[in-house]
């Protein structure tokens, strides 16, 4: 039979489960722990500083983000606004026209609504074309139909209102009347036979 094997028993001065001495090292080893020690509290301050910098600069961009949205028609606007006066002032003008001012007045409207349509194209705006084009459902709303002769089924008729797009989005869809064949007078007279 084989003996047991006994294990080492503690010192009696040291109480079961005691933490053995630390290994000793080197002043040279302890050296290179001290300087790791600093580098990882360096790397630490670094990374704390990184990581308040970044949370800065999501709430920097999120702001920048949101005052970009609230005035970012400030350019459009400020082109429309000498429009406006020249608008108040061709109201002032047609309080007092009589005559041949009326004339003048009118061409004075008629530059200020191409002046108007100039800073829209500017800014990406366009005109719908519709009259006389085939109905297109994504670019006009149709109102009604009407017979027509002249202009083949399908496409419209007259527009009631002018659409626009702006680059490539819609924003609003032309109104119109979109034509359809005429009803033969023989379709509509009674093709029964009488008894």
């Amino acid at each position: 039979m084989k003996k047991a094997e006994s294990k080492p028993s503690a010192p009696e001065n040291e109480p079961a489960g005691a933490a053995a001495p630390p290994p000793e090292i080197s002043l040279e080893e302890f050296e290179s722990l001290k300087a790791r020690a600093a580098k990882s509290d360096e790397h630490w301050d670094r990374l704390l500083r990184t990581s308040a910098d970044f949370e800065n600069f999501k709430k920097r961009a999120a702001r920048e983000r949101q005052e970009a949205a609230t005035f970012a028609n400030v350019g459009l606007i400020q082109k429309l606004l000498p429009l406006l006066d020249n608008f108040e002032m061709a109201q002032a003008a047609a309080q007092s026209a009589k005559g041949d001012k009326l004339a003048s007045l009118q061409t004075g409207i008629a530059m200020i609504q191409q002046q108007l349509k100039g800073v829209l194209a500017e800014s990406g705006v366009e005109e719908v074309e519709a009259g006389g084009k085939p109905f297109d459902p994504t670019l006009h709303e149709a109102v009604s139909q009407m017979e027509s002769k002249d202009v083949p089924e399908g496409h419209v008729l007259q527009q009631m209102r002018k659409g626009y797009k702006l680059r490539d989005r819609l924003l609003r869809p032309a109104t119109v009347v979109v034509a359809k064949k005429p009803v033969a007078a023989e379709a509509t007279g009674d093709t029964h036979g009488q008894t």
